[in-house]
């Protein structure tokens, strides 16, 4: 777990600790405590990503469907240079993710994944 997921969690503790008063005060600091500790949960599950978790087993252990992983994982740092137009994390680009990790490359420059371009136009079927 890196420092700001480190920071994130102590201060929703924080906020925790302090719960009191009024119920709808401490519905916002619910709120805001759940918002840190989602933003540390994304950061771990791209990290267990990275280091070879499929989405599937991410997705069992934080108690989410497999369908909820891949945007939140397209919102972390490490994998948000990976993240599909749409804002999602497939497959193709985690291996490519975990990839780069393995070899200590930066990660591309901008959000789209490289696309296929064909070199000469094609003229249809076989002779």
């Amino acid at each position: 777990m890196n420092t700001d997921s480190r920071a994130a969690i102590r201060q929703a503790i924080r906020l925790l600790e302090g719960l009191q008063g009024p119920a709808l005060d401490q519905v916002e600091v619910l709120g805001e405590a759940r918002e840190l500790l989602d933003e540390a949960l994304n950061e771990a599950m791209a990290h267990a990503a990275l280091e070879g978790a499929s989405i599937r087993a991410v997705a069992l252990r934080a108690g989410l469907s497999p369908n909820a992983v891949p945007p939140r994982l397209a919102r972390t740092a490490p994998l948000q240079a990976y993240r599909s137009p749409e804002g999602r994390i497939g497959s193709a680009s985690l291996e490519r993710a975990r990839y780069d990790a393995e070899l200590e490359r930066t990660p591309p420059p901008g959000n789209e994944p490289p696309r296929f371009t064909k070199r000469r136009p094609s003229k249809g079927g076989t002779p």
